[in-house]
Formats: structure tokens, C-alpha cells, sequence
């Protein structure tokens, strides 16, 4: 036989009445977060598939603001580059008229005149600036400009000319995640695209007995070569073919000294890493550090120019009257326009593969967005019927206590 407290009765409806309000509250709660997980305890799977698929939301969303960045930065420099060639392309039909040998020196001198100008036209497009005021080939040394105009007489020239273009920028390039381990690049440094042929250098010193005194690196186009205490020429020209640069090294067969020579168009940066002096004493930079194409040693032979270099030869043999020189400063034009192009076919190729992620993450950003909002997101509809329900039992229940729980003194006090 159970016993019953009369009592118990009461209590009992106490407390499911209470429960009702825990319920009402909580869905009341949700209504307002719009979602059915309030605590993770609610749905601890959802909860946690949740966590993922939101994670995964904000990476995908860094990676889409990541492409426009891209875009905007290949954009500039695309204008640029363009701008740079048609250019270059009026620079050689003039210099093509002018090697003709029919025309004064007064009407290539004339010539030599609009050259100058458009000399003057690809400086300033050399230094140009994006609409945040960042310099486009500057590399990491956006604010400042990244060529710096040396200017002197020219014979035959009628005020100071531009004698010589000089790199300032560095060889940094903006490289950002555009989808899971799969990096862009957001510009081309300045020493790449306006460099019109391949750079050597042949340093003067003998290199044969040349051993590195102690473990150290060389830094060449930013990438670190490490090198061995007791390392000797041949093995440090190994080891500067055998790394990720677009430089090669080779032993100079006359006088037996170190040559470094790029693969593809670019002004070579050359550093000693680490408080080494390697590079200086094989005779190719002057001191630890490099400033582009204003460092090189004194002593060592440097081959190669840039598309400046070119377009001030083909001024100055114009000024002259010089066909002969005219006539090669074509060649400089043409590997000049050869390396803008390159340059162009990269920057598309950049574009084409980013165009393709994009269209990627437009439909995979919306599809991880309804995948978590069918975890966590509340059906409105269904919640707002649920709690009316509630709220007809729990008005039922308290009228149904009212009438057969049994009085107290305080009924009899009335």
C-alpha cells in the first residue's frame, strides 16, 4: 500500500507548473536568438557541426574579400603595364624611322625630342599610385617612389634630360591565401617589370682558393642560401643553382671568378645574410647589404639594363644623329615590349585562375551557410505554435489546480 501525503498533491502540481514556466521561458528565449541551441547542451552535435561550418564560413568569406584585393591589385598594375607598352610601341616606330638614314640630325633630333617625352610619360608610370595612395611597383615600400630620376646634360639636348633611372623599391611581393593552401600575388615589384633584358655580373677576383670562413647565408632575390664553414667556390655555385631562384652561377673561365647571370628579365638583389661577407669578398657588392642596382662593387663588370636604359639610349643616339646607335637601341625596345608582354601574359594568368576560385566560392559560401542554418536556425513557425501550446496548458493546469487542491486556513480566513 502506498502512502500519500495529502500534501503531495500540491507539490506535485508546484512543480510541473514550474517546469512549464522553464519551458515557456527557454522557448522564449530562443524565439528571440532565432536559433534552437541556446546552451550546448541542447544539441551538442549541432552544436558542434555548427562550430565547424561557421569557422569554415569566415575563412571562405576571408578568401573572397582576399580575390577582390587580387583583382584590384592586378587590376593597377594591368593599366599600367598596358599604358607602358603602347608606350614603348610609339618609342620604336620612332626609332625605326629613325634608323632609316634619310632624315637630318635636326628631324632626329626632333624624334630624340618626343622620346624624351615619353621618357618623362613611363617614369611617371613607374611611380604611379593605387587609389589608397600606394605606390603599384614599389614592392613592400609602398609609400615612397619606387624609381629615382638622376638628371644631367645630354648633347644635342636643350635643359637637363633624365641621365639615369635608378630602383628604389624592394623585391617584396603581396602573396595572399586565395582558397585552402593556395596562394596570389598582388603585385610585381618594380625591378622585374620595367628590366628589359637578362642581368650578369662577373666579378674581378680570382675565386679559386675562396673558402667561406664560417657558417652563414647569402641572400639572392630574397630567398636564403645557407652556407658551410669550409664551403668552396664550386660548392656555393651548387648551392645557388640548386636554390628556388632565377639565377644561375658559374666560374668565369678566364679569370676564374664567381658570375651570376638571371634566367628571366629582372634586376638582381644580392645580400649577405646573417653578419656574413661572402658576396663582398667574392668581390660582387660592396658591403652587406644591397640597394638594388646601386650596390654592386665597384670592380665587378655588370651587364643588362633596364626598359629606361633603353628608351635613354635610343634618345640620346637620336640627339646625336647617331643611326648606329639608333639601329641598336631597336633591340632594347624589342626585348623591352617582349618583357611587358610576359609580364601581361602573367598578371591574365593570375586573373583567369582567380576568376575560376571566385565563381567557386559563390556557390560554396551559400551552400555552408544553409547547411549551419539547418543545424542551429529556429523554424519560427513551429516555436510560436509550440508555445501557444504551452500557454493553453499551463493556463489549464493552474485552473484545474485552483479547483482540486485542497484548502487551506487562508480559504476559511476570506
Amino acid at each position: 500500500m502506498n502512502r500519500v501525503s495529502s500534501n503531495m498533491s500540491r507539490l506535485d502540481a508546484q512543480y510541473h507548473m514550474m517546469m512549464r514556466e522553464w519551458q515557456m521561458n527557454e522557448l522564449q528565449n530562443k524565439i528571440g536568438m532565432q536559433s534552437k541551441i541556446k546552451n550546448l547542451r541542447d544539441d551538442p552535435i549541432a552544436a558542434a557541426h555548427s562550430t565547424r561550418y561557421q569557422s569554415k564560413l569566415v575563412r571562405l568569406e576571408r578568401y573572397a574579400r582576399n580575390i577582390g584585393d587580387v583583382k584590384a591589385g592586378l587590376s593597377d598594375a594591368e593599366v599600367k603595364v598596358r599604358d607602358t607598352v603602347d608606350r614603348l610601341q610609339r618609342i620604336r616606330e620612332l626609332a625605326v624611322q629613325g634608323a632609316n638614314g634619310i632624315y637630318t640630325k635636326q628631324d632626329m633630333a626632333a624624334m630624340g625630342k618626343e622620346v624624351d617625352e615619353l621618357l618623362e610619360e613611363l617614369v611617371s608610370i613607374g611611380n604611379s599610385r593605387n587609389g589608397l595612395g600606394n605606390t603599384i611597383f614599389g614592392g613592400f615600400e609602398s609609400k615612397n617612389e619606387p624609381f629615382r630620376v638622376l638628371r644631367g646634360k645630354v648633347e644635342g639636348g636643350e635643359r637637363d634630360h633624365i641621365v639615369e633611372v635608378q630602383y628604389r623599391g624592394d623585391i617584396g611581393r603581396n602573396i595572399v591565401e586565395v582558397s585552402e593552401e593556395s596562394l596570389a600575388e598582388m603585385n610585381i615589384p618594380g625591378n622585374y617589370v620595367f628590366w628589359a633584358e637578362n642581368q650578369s655580373i662577373y666579378s674581378s677576383l680570382d675565386s679559386r682558393t675562396y673558402q667561406v670562413q664560417a657558417n652563414s647565408a647569402i641572400r639572392i632575390d630574397g630567398v636564403d642560401i645557407p652556407l658551410k664553414e669550409g664551403d668552396n667556390i664550386y660548392a656555393v655555385i651548387s648551392k645557388i643553382n640548386d636554390a628556388p631562384v632565377a639565377v644561375k652561377a658559374s666560374l668565369d673561365p678566364v679569370k676564374d671568378s664567381l658570375v651570376l647571370q638571371t634566367t628571366t628579365p629582372h634586376e638582381m638583389w644580392l645580400e649577405d645574410s646573417g653578419g656574413s661577407t661572402v658576396l663582398q669578398d667574392l668581390g660582387l657588392i660592396r658591403g652587406g647589404t644591397n640597394q638594388l642596382g646601386n650596390a654592386y662593387s665597384t670592380s665587378a663588370n655588370v651587364y643588362g639594363g633596364s626598359v629606361f636604359d633603353a628608351v635613354i639610349s635610343l634618345r640620346d643616339s637620336l640627339y646625336s644623329g647617331s643611326t648606329d646607335g639608333v639601329n641598336r637601341a631597336i633591340g632594347g625596345m624589342d626585348e623591352s615590349l617582349q618583357t611587358l608582354t610576359s609580364h601581361l601574359a602573367e598578371i591574365g594568368a593570375v586573373n583567369e585562375r582567380i576568376e575560376g576560385t571566385g565563381k567557386r566560392l559563390d556557390y560554396e559560401i551559400p551552400l555552408i551557410t544553409e547547411k549551419n542554418s539547418n543545424e542551429v536556425d529556429l523554424d519560427l513557425a513551429q516555436a510560436a505554435t509550440d508555445l501557444k501550446m504551452l500557454e493553453y496548458t499551463h493556463q489549464a493546469a493552474l485552473a484545474t489546480a485552483a479547483k482540486i487542491l485542497p484548502p487551506t486556513l487562508l480559504d476559511f480566513l476570506r
